[in-house]
């Protein structure tokens, strides 16, 4: 299949089952804990209709439709560049008939998707709050890593509107967000189910955090083993390795 590359565009090989993604080399690329969380949510069931808000170039999306046996995703990306490599992505693997994308804002779904819809929700939403850090000076890479369009708050409560009863809602995001995340997450009657702690090495402090909720569920946080990037000697453990598929 022929597509056609804007300036700065490559198409990069994910070494998994033939994928690949389109990225832009000026923007904001998809990092590890997005593959992670494609990972922590491989456990999707079969023929579950799922949502990815904030979907970016597509990465967690396309990898989902391979990981698991999903029946489709629909992905949400208020980037109109960003949306259109993403369309150029599933054309580029043939995913027409699993993944489609819309480009909005996620504080206006509620135009476009019907409440109780899905049966998970998959996000990697933008870590930092609103007007906090350095902002890189590319808006690209400043509405992916800040709460520039929507809040923390926002991706659950809408989370909590478009998921069916007893849904489950994938996230990843820091640990220092994480009281707020498990505040909001009860607020909102999604309840923490599944937390996972993701280490550069095995004495470090956690840099990421893999969390499962379920919409109306009962009360009870299983917290799995630690899940660690590196060895002590710097290459990456074998679970790293798994999970990449080396």
């Amino acid at each position: 299949m022929s597509i056609q590359l804007n300036q700065n565009e490559v198409i990069e090989d994910l070494q998994f089952e033939n994928l690949k993604i389109i990225q832009n080399k000026k923007g904001f690329c998809f990092g590890m804990d997005s593959i992670l969380l494609s990972d922590f949510a491989k456990t999707i069931k079969e023929n579950a209709k799922v949502l990815d808000l904030g979907t970016g170039t597509g990465i967690i999306a396309i990898l989902l439709c391979r990981k698991t046996l999903l029946k489709e995703i629909v992905g949400v990306e208020v980037q109109k560049e960003v949306y259109e490599m993403a369309q150029k992505s599933i054309q580029l693997n043939n995913l027409e008939k699993k993944f489609t994308i819309i480009n909005e804002d996620i504080l206006n779904l509620s135009k476009k998707v019907s409440k109780n819809t899905f049966d998970a929700i998959v996000t990697n939403p933008p870590y930092k709050k609103r007007n906090t850090g350095i902002q890189n000076q590319e808006k690209k890479k400043v509405i992916s890593r800040h709460e520039t369009t929507a809040t923390l708050e926002d991706f659950i409560r809408i989370s909590k509107d478009l998921l069916k009863d007893k849904g489950e809602l994938y996230m990843v995001h820091r640990p220092d967000r994480l009281v707020d995340i498990l505040t909001i997450m009860r607020k909102y009657s999604l309840e923490p189910k599944v937390m996972r702690f993701v280490h550069s090495y095995k004495y470090s402090e956690p840099k990421l955090v893999l969390i499962k909720g379920i919409k109306n569920a009962k009360p009870f946080l299983k917290v799995e083993n630690n899940l660690y990037i590196y060895t002590q000697e710097g290459s990456y453990t074998e679970e790293i390795r798994r999970i990449y598929h080396k």
